[in-house]
Protein backbone atom coordinates (compact mmCIF):
# COMPACT_ATOMS: atom_id res chain seq x y z
CA UNK A 1 0.00 0.00 0.00
CA UNK A 2 1.19 3.59 -0.35
CA UNK A 3 2.37 4.51 3.00
CA UNK A 4 4.21 8.48 3.37
CA UNK A 5 4.96 9.89 6.92
CA UNK A 6 1.96 11.75 8.85
CA UNK A 7 2.02 15.46 8.86
CA UNK A 8 2.71 16.36 11.72
CA UNK A 9 0.72 19.67 11.59
CA UNK A 10 -2.05 17.65 13.64
CA UNK A 11 -0.05 18.10 16.79
CA UNK A 12 0.29 22.03 16.30
CA UNK A 13 -3.37 21.61 15.80
CA UNK A 14 -5.03 19.80 18.77
CA UNK A 15 -2.47 22.09 21.23
CA UNK A 16 -4.05 25.40 19.92
CA UNK A 17 -7.25 23.98 20.77
CA UNK A 18 -6.33 24.59 24.01
CA UNK A 19 -2.79 25.61 24.92
CA UNK A 20 -2.55 21.97 26.87
CA UNK A 21 1.25 22.59 28.16
CA UNK A 22 2.73 19.63 30.57
CA UNK A 23 3.98 20.42 33.83
CA UNK A 24 6.69 18.96 35.60
CA UNK A 25 6.38 14.86 36.80
CA UNK A 26 5.29 14.82 40.08
CA UNK A 27 6.73 12.88 42.68
CA UNK A 28 5.38 9.88 43.53
CA UNK A 29 3.50 9.35 46.43
CA UNK A 30 3.37 6.46 48.64
CA UNK A 31 0.25 5.09 47.30
CA UNK A 32 1.54 4.26 43.72
CA UNK A 33 2.48 6.14 40.76
CA UNK A 34 2.21 10.11 40.42
CA UNK A 35 1.56 11.18 36.32
CA UNK A 36 2.80 13.13 34.79
CA UNK A 37 0.35 15.93 34.39
CA UNK A 38 -1.37 19.26 32.14
CA UNK A 39 -0.88 22.59 33.24
CA UNK A 40 -4.57 22.31 34.59
CA UNK A 41 -3.62 19.03 36.76
CA UNK A 42 -4.97 16.49 34.56
CA UNK A 43 -2.80 13.20 33.72
CA UNK A 44 -0.64 14.05 30.63
CA UNK A 45 -1.51 10.98 27.98
CA UNK A 46 -0.06 12.93 25.35
CA UNK A 47 2.52 10.86 23.49
CA UNK A 48 3.02 7.64 21.17
CA UNK A 49 1.94 4.49 22.08
CA UNK A 50 1.81 0.94 20.98
CA UNK A 51 0.15 -2.17 22.21
CA UNK A 52 2.20 -4.63 19.98
CA UNK A 53 2.96 -6.74 23.31
CA UNK A 54 -1.10 -7.67 23.95
CA UNK A 55 -1.11 -9.14 20.30
CA UNK A 56 0.85 -12.15 21.51
CA UNK A 57 -2.21 -12.41 24.33
CA UNK A 58 -5.26 -14.53 23.24
CA UNK A 59 -8.48 -12.62 23.41
CA UNK A 60 -9.88 -15.65 24.97
CA UNK A 61 -8.70 -18.07 28.16
CA UNK A 62 -7.35 -21.42 26.61
CA UNK A 63 -9.31 -24.46 27.93
CA UNK A 64 -6.71 -25.60 29.37
CA UNK A 65 -6.24 -22.41 31.98
CA UNK A 66 -9.71 -22.07 33.13
CA UNK A 67 -10.37 -22.11 36.88
CA UNK A 68 -6.61 -21.86 37.38
CA UNK A 69 -4.94 -18.96 39.11
CA UNK A 70 -1.78 -18.73 36.46
CA UNK A 71 1.58 -16.97 37.83
CA UNK A 72 3.05 -13.83 36.42
CA UNK A 73 6.26 -16.55 35.13
CA UNK A 74 4.02 -18.67 33.75
CA UNK A 75 2.50 -15.57 31.59
CA UNK A 76 5.83 -15.07 30.64
CA UNK A 77 6.82 -18.24 29.43
CA UNK A 78 3.03 -18.74 27.62
CA UNK A 79 3.56 -15.37 25.72
CA UNK A 80 7.07 -16.75 24.96
CA UNK A 81 6.14 -19.88 23.45
CA UNK A 82 3.28 -18.15 21.31
CA UNK A 83 6.04 -15.55 20.07
CA UNK A 84 8.30 -18.10 19.30
CA UNK A 85 5.56 -20.39 17.79
CA UNK A 86 4.55 -17.68 15.44
CA UNK A 87 7.87 -16.47 14.67
CA UNK A 88 8.88 -19.90 13.50
CA UNK A 89 5.79 -19.78 10.47
CA UNK A 90 6.90 -19.41 7.09
CA UNK A 91 5.34 -18.44 3.86
CA UNK A 92 5.59 -21.98 1.80
CA UNK A 93 3.73 -23.78 -0.99
CA UNK A 94 3.12 -19.94 -2.43
CA UNK A 95 4.35 -21.28 -6.00
CA UNK A 96 1.59 -23.14 -6.56
CA UNK A 97 -1.00 -21.29 -4.64
CA UNK A 98 -4.53 -20.14 -6.85
CA UNK A 99 -4.50 -17.38 -3.95
CA UNK A 100 -2.86 -14.63 -3.15
CA UNK A 101 -1.36 -16.16 0.17
CA UNK A 102 -0.27 -13.93 2.70
CA UNK A 103 2.29 -11.41 4.58
CA UNK A 104 5.96 -13.12 5.27
CA UNK A 105 6.49 -12.49 8.91
CA UNK A 106 8.70 -9.42 8.91
CA UNK A 107 5.39 -7.30 7.40
CA UNK A 108 4.17 -7.86 11.47
CA UNK A 109 5.05 -5.39 14.19
CA UNK A 110 5.50 -8.79 16.64
CA UNK A 111 8.24 -10.23 14.18
CA UNK A 112 10.18 -7.28 15.37
CA UNK A 113 9.13 -6.78 18.96
CA UNK A 114 9.21 -8.98 21.61
CA UNK A 115 6.33 -9.04 24.09
CA UNK A 116 6.13 -6.07 26.50
CA UNK A 117 3.65 -5.70 29.69
CA UNK A 118 1.35 -8.67 29.06
CA UNK A 119 0.39 -9.28 32.81
CA UNK A 120 -2.61 -11.68 31.62
CA UNK A 121 -3.19 -15.06 30.11
CA UNK A 122 -6.30 -13.27 27.82
CA UNK A 123 -7.37 -10.51 27.49
CA UNK A 124 -10.75 -11.17 28.08
CA UNK A 125 -11.68 -10.37 32.13
CA UNK A 126 -14.99 -10.34 31.74
CA UNK A 127 -17.29 -12.71 31.70
CA UNK A 128 -15.65 -14.42 34.33
CA UNK A 129 -15.10 -17.57 32.17
CA UNK A 130 -12.73 -15.71 29.92
CA UNK A 131 -15.03 -16.60 26.94
CA UNK A 132 -16.41 -14.40 25.01
CA UNK A 133 -20.58 -14.40 25.78
CA UNK A 134 -22.67 -15.82 23.04
CA UNK A 135 -23.76 -14.06 20.02
CA UNK A 136 -28.21 -13.32 20.05
CA UNK A 137 -30.06 -15.56 17.56
CA UNK A 138 -30.37 -12.55 15.51
CA UNK A 139 -26.97 -11.73 15.65
CA UNK A 140 -25.45 -15.17 14.80
CA UNK A 141 -28.14 -15.05 12.00
CA UNK A 142 -26.71 -11.71 10.61
CA UNK A 143 -23.28 -12.77 10.99
CA UNK A 144 -24.07 -16.52 8.86
CA UNK A 145 -25.93 -14.57 6.51
CA UNK A 146 -23.19 -11.96 5.58
CA UNK A 147 -20.72 -14.62 5.61
CA UNK A 148 -22.48 -16.68 2.92
CA UNK A 149 -23.13 -13.00 0.84
CA UNK A 150 -20.24 -11.24 1.84
CA UNK A 151 -19.14 -10.61 -2.22
CA UNK A 152 -23.07 -10.60 -3.48
CA UNK A 153 -22.48 -6.56 -3.54
CA UNK A 154 -20.17 -3.59 -1.80
CA UNK A 155 -22.45 -3.22 0.71
CA UNK A 156 -22.04 -6.93 2.45
CA UNK A 157 -18.47 -6.30 2.49
CA UNK A 158 -16.99 -5.82 5.75
CA UNK A 159 -16.47 -1.95 6.07
CA UNK A 160 -12.80 -2.37 7.13
CA UNK A 161 -12.45 -3.89 3.79
CA UNK A 162 -14.34 -1.04 2.36
CA UNK A 163 -11.70 1.66 3.92
CA UNK A 164 -14.80 3.27 6.00
CA UNK A 165 -13.72 1.95 9.53
CA UNK A 166 -12.98 -0.79 11.53
CA UNK A 167 -14.68 0.60 14.81
CA UNK A 168 -13.65 1.27 17.99
CA UNK A 169 -12.48 -2.39 18.32
CA UNK A 170 -10.48 -1.50 15.20
CA UNK A 171 -9.12 1.33 16.59
CA UNK A 172 -8.33 0.21 19.51
CA UNK A 173 -7.47 -3.41 20.21
CA UNK A 174 -4.30 -5.02 19.14
CA UNK A 175 -3.58 -6.19 15.41
CA UNK A 176 -0.56 -7.66 13.12
CA UNK A 177 0.62 -4.62 12.55
CA UNK A 178 0.19 -0.55 12.45
CA UNK A 179 -0.03 -0.61 16.24
CA UNK A 180 0.76 2.98 17.05
CA UNK A 181 -1.44 4.90 18.36
CA UNK A 182 -0.76 8.87 18.93
CA UNK A 183 -2.37 11.08 21.92
CA UNK A 184 -3.09 14.29 21.94
CA UNK A 185 -3.67 15.38 24.57
CA UNK A 186 -5.06 18.78 25.91
CA UNK A 187 -7.32 20.42 29.15
CA UNK A 188 -10.55 19.70 26.91
CA UNK A 189 -9.69 16.81 24.53
CA UNK A 190 -7.86 14.20 23.86
CA UNK A 191 -7.69 13.01 20.61
CA UNK A 192 -6.65 9.50 19.82
CA UNK A 193 -4.70 8.91 15.57
CA UNK A 194 -4.36 5.28 14.76
CA UNK A 195 -2.19 4.29 12.44
CA UNK A 196 -4.12 1.57 11.32
CA UNK A 197 -6.94 2.62 8.82
CA UNK A 198 -6.26 6.63 9.76
CA UNK A 199 -8.95 7.08 11.91
CA UNK A 200 -8.66 9.81 14.64
CA UNK A 201 -10.52 9.85 17.80
CA UNK A 202 -11.87 13.26 18.85
CA UNK A 203 -12.77 12.99 22.92
CA UNK A 204 -14.49 15.79 24.01
CA UNK A 205 -13.59 15.70 28.22
CA UNK A 206 -16.33 17.34 30.25
CA UNK A 207 -18.46 18.54 27.09
CA UNK A 208 -22.00 17.44 28.86
CA UNK A 209 -24.68 15.49 27.22
CA UNK A 210 -24.51 13.41 24.41
CA UNK A 211 -25.81 13.97 21.11
CA UNK A 212 -29.18 13.76 20.21
CA UNK A 213 -30.52 10.26 19.78
CA UNK A 214 -31.44 10.40 16.58
CA UNK A 215 -27.82 11.17 15.62
CA UNK A 216 -25.52 7.98 14.61
CA UNK A 217 -22.02 7.93 14.03
CA UNK A 218 -19.54 5.44 12.95
CA UNK A 219 -17.83 5.14 16.44
CA UNK A 220 -20.31 6.48 18.26
CA UNK A 221 -20.55 9.55 20.82
CA UNK A 222 -17.60 9.95 23.28
CA UNK A 223 -18.17 11.89 26.02
CA UNK A 224 -15.20 11.53 28.61
CA UNK A 225 -14.66 12.51 32.11
CA UNK A 226 -11.83 12.02 34.99
CA UNK A 227 -12.13 9.22 37.91
CA UNK A 228 -9.24 10.10 40.02
CA UNK A 229 -5.91 9.31 37.69
CA UNK A 230 -8.17 7.23 35.01
CA UNK A 231 -10.01 8.82 32.01
CA UNK A 232 -13.58 7.47 31.46
CA UNK A 233 -14.90 7.69 27.99
CA UNK A 234 -18.67 6.42 27.45
CA UNK A 235 -19.37 6.13 24.01
CA UNK A 236 -23.47 5.79 22.84
CA UNK A 237 -24.94 6.71 19.69
CA UNK A 238 -23.35 4.03 17.20
CA UNK A 239 -24.70 3.75 13.60
CA UNK A 240 -26.28 0.27 12.89
CA UNK A 241 -23.43 -1.52 10.91
CA UNK A 242 -24.01 -5.28 9.77
CA UNK A 243 -20.91 -6.67 8.82
CA UNK A 244 -18.12 -4.78 11.27
CA UNK A 245 -14.58 -6.80 12.33
CA UNK A 246 -14.62 -7.13 16.03
CA UNK A 247 -13.29 -9.37 18.78
CA UNK A 248 -13.76 -13.39 17.85
CA UNK A 249 -16.26 -12.87 14.91
CA UNK A 250 -17.80 -10.09 12.73
CA UNK A 251 -20.53 -9.51 14.57
CA UNK A 252 -23.21 -6.58 14.00
CA UNK A 253 -23.12 -3.17 15.64
CA UNK A 254 -26.36 -1.97 17.00
CA UNK A 255 -28.15 1.57 17.65
CA UNK A 256 -27.76 -0.11 21.30
CA UNK A 257 -24.89 -0.78 22.11
CA UNK A 258 -23.24 1.58 24.46
CA UNK A 259 -19.28 1.43 25.13
CA UNK A 260 -17.36 2.83 28.45
CA UNK A 261 -13.15 2.63 28.41
CA UNK A 262 -10.85 3.44 30.63
CA UNK A 263 -6.83 5.07 30.60
CA UNK A 264 -5.06 4.96 33.64
CA UNK A 265 -1.20 5.75 33.65
CA UNK A 266 0.58 2.94 35.43
CA UNK A 267 3.82 4.48 35.27
CA UNK A 268 5.55 6.68 33.00
CA UNK A 269 5.72 4.15 30.09
CA UNK A 270 2.53 1.73 31.15
CA UNK A 271 -1.19 3.04 29.77
CA UNK A 272 -3.76 0.62 31.38
CA UNK A 273 -6.95 0.27 28.57
CA UNK A 274 -9.70 -1.34 29.51
CA UNK A 275 -12.73 -1.51 27.36
CA UNK A 276 -16.56 -2.67 28.15
CA UNK A 277 -19.08 -3.61 25.85
CA UNK A 278 -22.60 -3.89 26.55
CA UNK A 279 -24.69 -4.60 23.26
CA UNK A 280 -27.79 -6.66 24.29
CA UNK A 281 -29.31 -6.95 20.25
CA UNK A 282 -25.68 -7.99 19.38
CA UNK A 283 -24.01 -10.08 22.50
CA UNK A 284 -25.83 -12.50 25.70
CA UNK A 285 -24.17 -10.66 28.18
CA UNK A 286 -21.81 -7.63 28.32
CA UNK A 287 -18.12 -8.03 28.01
CA UNK A 288 -14.77 -6.67 28.92
CA UNK A 289 -11.41 -6.18 27.76
CA UNK A 290 -8.10 -5.42 29.64
CA UNK A 291 -4.33 -5.09 28.48
CA UNK A 292 -1.58 -2.22 28.17
CA UNK A 293 -0.09 -0.16 26.28
CA UNK A 294 3.40 0.95 26.47
CA UNK A 295 5.08 4.26 25.38
CA UNK A 296 7.02 4.25 22.11
CA UNK A 297 7.86 7.53 21.58
CA UNK A 298 10.37 6.96 19.04
CA UNK A 299 7.67 5.19 16.93
CA UNK A 300 7.05 6.73 13.11
CA UNK A 301 3.50 6.41 12.61
CA UNK A 302 2.54 6.61 8.78
CA UNK A 303 -0.28 7.45 6.87
CA UNK A 304 -2.21 4.01 6.04
CA UNK A 305 -3.03 4.97 2.72
CA UNK A 306 -6.44 2.93 2.75
CA UNK A 307 -9.68 4.58 0.69
CA UNK A 308 -13.14 3.46 -0.19
CA UNK A 309 -13.03 1.90 -3.50
CA UNK A 310 -9.08 0.56 -3.50
CA UNK A 311 -8.33 -2.11 -5.97
CA UNK A 312 -9.77 -5.07 -2.98
CA UNK A 313 -13.35 -4.03 -3.37
CA UNK A 314 -13.40 -4.29 -7.62
CA UNK A 315 -11.07 -7.05 -7.49
CA UNK A 316 -13.38 -9.22 -5.38
CA UNK A 317 -16.50 -8.62 -6.42
CA UNK A 318 -15.03 -8.97 -10.20
CA UNK A 319 -13.83 -13.06 -8.93
CA UNK A 320 -16.85 -13.80 -7.39
CA UNK A 321 -18.80 -12.75 -10.55
CA UNK A 322 -16.06 -14.64 -12.89
CA UNK A 323 -16.93 -18.04 -10.42
CA UNK A 324 -20.83 -17.72 -10.49
CA UNK A 325 -20.49 -17.38 -14.09
CA UNK A 326 -17.97 -20.43 -13.95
Amino acid sequence: MARSIVAFTLTALVLALAGGVSAPVHAQDGDGFDPPRLADGQPDLNGTWNNVGSAHIPLELPDALAGQDVSQEEIDALVQERSDARKAVTWQGHENSRGVGAYANYWFDWFWKEPAGVDAPALLIEPASGRMPAMTPKAAESVAWHREHLHDSYSTMETGDRCISRGTYGIMMPTAYNNGKMFFHTPNHVVILSEMIHNARIVPIDAGAHIDDGIALWNGDPRARWEGNTLVVESRNFKAVANQRGPGSRAPQTEARHVVERFTLLDADTLRYELRVDDPETYTAPWTVAFNYKRDNAYLQYEYACHEGNYAVPNSLSGERAQERK
